[in-house]
Order: C-alpha cells, then structure tokens, then sequence
C-alpha cells in the first residue's frame, strides 16, 4: 500500500513537470529595452499622433499666409454676347434697322486690396496664432508626459510579473525538491505519509500559482502591446533591472517645477493669448484704413446701329478706403468688456495650478521617499526570511520541523520576495511621477 501511495505521488509530480515545462520554457525571445519600447511609444503610439496632428494644423494657422498681412490679389474676367434685332431712329429722321445685330463685350481685370492699418488687429491676431501654437506644443508634450507614465507603469508591470514569475518557480522548484524528499523518507520510515501528502499539495497549488502568473503575464504584454501600437501577439522579454536616481538630481530638478510643469506653462500660455484676444477687440473700436487697386482691359463689338462698332479701354486705378465703426450697437464693447474679464479668470486659473502642482509635487516628493523607505526594509526582510528559510529546511531535515511549519517559512519567504518585487518598481514610478511634476521626465534616462 505504501510502495503504491508512493508510485502515485512519483507519477503526479512527473504530471505536473511536464504539466508545467511548456509554459517555463520557450523559444529565445526578443528582449524589448526600454529605449525601444519609448521609441515606438512616440513613433507609433495613436494619442500621440493626434496631438502632433493638432499642432501641425496650428502650425500651419500661425504661418504669414493666416495673417492678414498680405495682399489680397483677384482676377476677373468675362465675355458676353447678345443677338437681337434692333432699329434705331436718328435726330434727323433716318430711320436704321438690323435683322439680327450682335454685340460682343470681353473684359478683364486684375484687383488688389491692402489693408494699411487696422487698429494693431492684425498684429495682436497674427500673435495670438503663434501664441496658441506654442500652446499645443505644450499639449502635445503633456500628453507624450502622460503616455510616458503609462507605458512605464505598464512596463514596469511586465517586468514585476517576469521577477515573480521566476520567484514562483524557484518556489515551486523548492516544493517539489520537498516532495521528493519526504517520498524517499517515507519509503524507508522517516517520513509520515501526511507529509508526502502536504507536499503534494503544496506543489499542486504552487504550480497553479505559476501558472496563473504566466498568464497574467501574457495578458500583461498585451497591453503594452496596445501601448506600442504594435501586433498583440507579440511576444517578448524586457529588461527588469532598474537605476534610482540620485537623491541630489531629485532636489535639483524639485526647483525647476515652477517654470518647467506642462501644466503651468499651459495656464501662462492660455494668460498670453487672452491679454492679446483683449488687445485685438480693443484694435475693432479704431478706424481702418485699406488700398485698392486695379488694373482693367474692355472689349466691345458693336452693330451698325451704334455710334460706334468697336471700343477697347485699358487702364489702372488706385484709391484710399477708410472706415470707422463708430457704434455697432455695443457689441464690440460687450466683447472689450468680456476679454478683459477673461484674462482676470486667466490669471485665477494660473494661481490655482500653481497651488495645485505644488501640492502635488510635494505630495510626489513624500511618496518617493517613503516608497524608497518602504523598498528597503522589505529587502531587509526578504534577507530574513530567506535565513529563515534556510535554518527552517536544515531543522527539517532533522526531523526538527514538522512539514507544515516549514511550508509556512517557504510560504513567508516567497510573500516577502514578492512584496519587495513590487515595492520595487512602485518606487521607480513614484520617481518617474515625481519628475513629471518637475518638468523633467522627458529629459531623464529609464
């Protein structure tokens, strides 16, 4: 009975080894460095695209041709005829009549128009283009800030999960090196079968545990896959090495967050284009004052019965055209009045965000030296449970430790190398959140 318990469990745990080495082993996969994976994130990435997308089109709004500083310049030209019987009496009597007179007009001419001065308006307009361009620099920066961070903290997750990955097998390696063990102490009665029992068990659950963290972690790459714009099905390793900034470059680069946040240059932008939108509504209550000019060639044919049968004129003429709203029934004023009280809310705007950057910035400045306290003691204890470990499986093998309790060490050992895992990279995304309050996430190395 016993030699048959044995060749059970002997057969279950060759079951599981194969069971489990499909998923543990594989072809040598491409190793996507984080370099690479920024890389196709700015190249490919779909939100990135359409903010680049949206300030080319305000590029191209704050261009010289947008201003209204050039001329306007048109051509016209027409041609006309006209058949119809006609008879025309003159002073004297004579009496003239034509069965089908035909008349031929061609004409041609080519105007220009210059506004000479408008009040500034075309200035302060051809400014708030540029101004609103510069805008979407900054929004298109802040969304790269933001995918950054969502690349990273999906990376990082990756690479969480490849480390665990490999905790949970050398985990399982440990059980099942238990197992074989007390299988071999049982055959010759140094073992109870209730610890051949708790260490198939043990390794049934460890090797569910590896198995679902194998796929979490293919689900996992398929959302960076997303992130990437890239086929899904690809498959990859990352590199799980991390480097901490510097406790000094963090304080140096703390300084830079009142000038350098996207956020705030954003809100100073949004100031600099409602002060001109004011100063370009104010430039509507001035007189205007614009140059036409023109350059004409006329063609007719006439019947017999005009004074004349042929007539071409050619010639240019230019002219001085002022205008001066003098009152629209008050709506330019009504929207002086609403301009500068937008450029009040604007400056409001701009105070509540440096308070809230500042409140984040602080708040992010805390959360990485606590994250970075919290990494180092669970590697501490991680040294601790791993001596544990250790003594415990020693104590064992002297029949000093019952199996259960030296599950429990394995089981300590194995939370306390997944939670320093994690703690890990939670504490590089506290530093890479930390230095886009800054300003200076895209000028680090990952």
């Amino acid at each position: 009975m016993n030699n048959g318990m044995v060749r059970c469990s002997t057969i279950l745990m060759v079951f599981l080894v194969f069971f489990v080495a499909p998923y543990a082993q594989g072809q040598v996969l491409e190793v996507l460095t984080k370099e690479a994976a920024l890389a196709q994130m700015l190249e490919h990435n779909f939100g990135i695209k359409i903010s680049q997308n949206t300030a080319e089109q305000a590029r191209n709004n704050a261009q010289i041709f947008n201003s209204g500083y050039l001329p306007t310049v048109s051509a016209n030209s027409s041609a006309g005829y006209r058949r119809e019987d006609q008879e025309v009496t003159f002073r004297d009597g004579a009496v003239t009549e034509v069965s089908g007179a035909e008349t031929k007009n061609l004409s041609t001419s080519i105007n220009l128009n210059y506004t000479l001065f408008d009040g500034l308006g075309r200035m302060y307009n051809y400014k708030r283009l540029k101004e609103s361009y510069e805008l979407t620099q900054f929004q298109v920066r802040e969304t790269i800030e933001l995918t950054v961070l969502q690349l990273f903290s999906v990376y990082y997750e990756v690479a969480r999960l490849t480390e665990n990955q490999a905790i949970l097998q050398q985990t399982l390696d440990n059980t099942k090196d238990r197992l074989l063990r007390v299988s071999y102490g049982f055959d010759f009665g140094q073992r109870t079968k209730l610890d051949v029992l708790t260490a198939e068990v043990d390794m049934v659950n460890d090797s569910i545990a590896l198995m679902n963290g194998k796929q979490l972690l293919r689900n996992t790459k398929r959302d960076l896959a997303v992130i990437l714009n890239t086929d899904v099905a690809r498959d990859f390793e990352i590199e799980t090495d991390l480097t901490f900034i510097a406790a000094l470059l963090l304080e140096e680069s703390e300084v830079l967050a009142a000038t350098q946040n996207v956020r705030i240059q954003q809100a100073e932008k949004n100031k600099e284009i409602g002060v001109l939108t004011a100063k370009f509504q104010k430039s509507i209550l001035l007189p205007r004052l614009g140059l036409t000019g023109s350059y004409g060639w006329n063609e007719g044919l006439f019947p017999a019965t005009g004074f004349a049968t042929k007539s071409i004129t050619s010639g240019a003429s230019a002219g001085l055209q002022l205008s001066w709203n003098l009152f629209d029934g008050g709506m330019s004023r009504t929207a002086l009045r609403n301009s500068k009280i937008s450029v009040e809310n604007q400056d409001l705007a701009l105070a509540q965000i440096r308070a809230e950057v500042q409140k984040d910035l602080d708040n992010a400045k805390d959360m990485v030296s606590i994250k970075r306290q919290i990494h180092g003691l669970l590697q501490s204890s991680v040294v601790t449970a791993q001596n544990n470990y250790e003594r415990s499986l020693e104590r064992f093998g002297l029949g000093q430790m019952t199996s259960i309790e030296l599950r429990q060490a394995q089981v300590n050992l194995l939370n306390a190398q997944i939670s320093a895992n994690g703690a890990k990279y939670q504490a590089k995304l506290a530093e890479l959140e930390f230095l886009q309050q800054t300003g200076q996430l895209l000028n680090v190395t990952f």
